[in-house]
């Protein structure tokens, strides 16, 4: 049987904004539906086209675990559209993706929606384990009848248990390290100084400044308003246009006060967003008379080192993808590459370039190549829009088709890295070309 093509027929995203601002007062699937109403709205398909959905999501919401399903109802899209949510840390939205491009290549779906949400501005917070214990015992587990019974579980029970809750933690359970301490590790052992990961810092926040300045992100944000609001949000609110070396470097380290390089200005911050893709087959995009922006040509995902190369996924897939596609980094003309840290971003580039780093660190055959910084990320990245975990995979895929439509270039390939060291590359082939 000849392999069906995945055509990316549109994509559309909310704004991006700092957590604890403009969505504060709404739930993630009140985000994610503004996605995907705008999706459609951008398309122009009906939604009696659409199979499934499929949304990418960490931060879950434990009243709204399926927020896929959530999303596809508040939407106003039809009930019999099944629907389901994944996560993969940082690339769920990439895997949301991936899974609803492998059920239209076999066949099990014609046209599926796939992105993701996060909200961060209200986060889960749980109570002490002892006084949830507490409760689970009292009210199901042993359900004490008389008052010695409930007391002899009270006095278990400590002043503080009832007072601190677990704080929430971004980090590895595998090896209790953050985020920012996995970040200022990397950044130690390659010898990545903190100028240079201020300097790639206020690159993405000046091209994000640019790029909201010339209307070229407006093409792919659908307006939202927040609950109690008459006014649309409809520009991403993260992005520093006024970002100086002289005013970053001041930040100390935020794992180590006194020698630290990695800050709060060269490191990504807690986002709300979401995003959502149109697949569909080659052959329902024709019959549709639609014109897709790209095809989904490969993807792979990769393991690493929880210690060493959490951070390092695109280094690993990237050069993973293109042997396995026969192709060179030089055949691509598009990246749009993941950018949690500086320091992780000057360190894929190290070890696409580093002949030992890849042979000795990471395995590979031999060194990829150098990125062309002109070629990366030019409208800016998770560094200056924001990292809405479930849905940055989205708004890569869309401003990497966008970008393959305005440059002319025949290949786009996207990356990123994730928690529990996670790596995800995706290439796509211009449809126009």
């Amino acid at each position: 049987m000849k392999p069906r093509r995945v055509a990316v027929i549109d994509y559309c995203r909310t704004p991006f904004l700092r957590s604890g601002t403009g969505y504060s007062d709404l739930m993630a699937w009140q985000i994610g539906r503004h996605a995907v109403k705008g999706l459609m709205a951008k398309a122009g398909v009906d939604a009696s086209v659409i199979d499934h959905i499929i949304m990418g999501c960490v931060a879950t919401d434990v009243a709204t675990t399926n927020v896929a399903r959530e999303i596809g109802l508040g939407a106003g899209l039809p009930e019999r559209i099944p629907a389901h949510t994944c996560t993969v840390a940082c690339v769920s939205a990439n895997m949301a993706v991936t899974t609803g491009a492998d059920m239209i290549v076999n066949g099990h779906a014609e046209a599926v929606i796939g992105g993701g949400v996060e909200s961060f501005s209200d986060p889960d917070i749980k109570i002490s384990k002892a006084y949830r214990k507490f409760i689970t015992d009292m009210t199901m587990f042993k359900k004490p009848k008389t008052l010695g019974g409930k007391l002899k579980l009270l006095r278990r029970m400590k002043l503080k248990d009832f007072v601190l809750p677990e704080r929430p933690a971004i980090g590895e359970y595998s090896t209790g390290l953050t985020m920012v301490q996995a970040a200022e590790r990397l950044a130690r052992k390659m010898g990545i100084s903190q100028e240079d990961q201020d300097r790639y810092a206020i690159l993405s926040h000046h091209r994000a400044a640019e790029a909201t300045k010339a209307g070229i992100l407006r093409r792919e944000i659908v307006p939202v308003v927040s609950n109690g609001s008459n006014r649309p949000i409809s520009e991403d609110n993260g992005f520093r246009a006024d970002a100086t070396l002289e005013k970053i470097s001041k930040l100390k380290g935020v794992v180590d006060r006194k020698y630290g390089t990695v800050t709060a200005a060269n490191s990504s911050f807690l986002t709300d967003g979401g995003s959502a893709v149109l697949l569909m087959s080659e052959e329902k995009a024709k019959r549709l008379g639609l014109k897709p922006k790209a095809y989904l040509k490969s993807y792979i995902y990769t393991g690493q080192d929880l210690w060493d190369e959490l951070l390092l996924g695109p280094a690993v897939a990237i050069p993973q993808i293109l042997k396995h596609m026969k192709m060179k980094l030089s055949d691509i003309g598009v990246f749009e590459i993941h950018e949690a840290f500086a320091a992780q971003m000057l360190g894929v580039m190290q070890c696409l370039e580093s002949e030992y780093l890849s042979r000795k660190v990471l395995g590979l055959e031999g060194k990829t190549g150098k990125l062309r910084i002109e070629k990366v990320n030019v409208h800016g990245g998770s560094l200056s829009l924001g990292h809405p975990f479930g849905a940055t995979g989205g708004r890569l895929i869309g401003a990497c088709c966008r970008r393959l439509i305005d440059e002319g270039e025949r290949y786009g390939l996207i990356a990123g890295c994730a928690a529990g060291a996670v790596g995800n590359a995706m290439l796509f082939e211009n449809a126009a070309r």
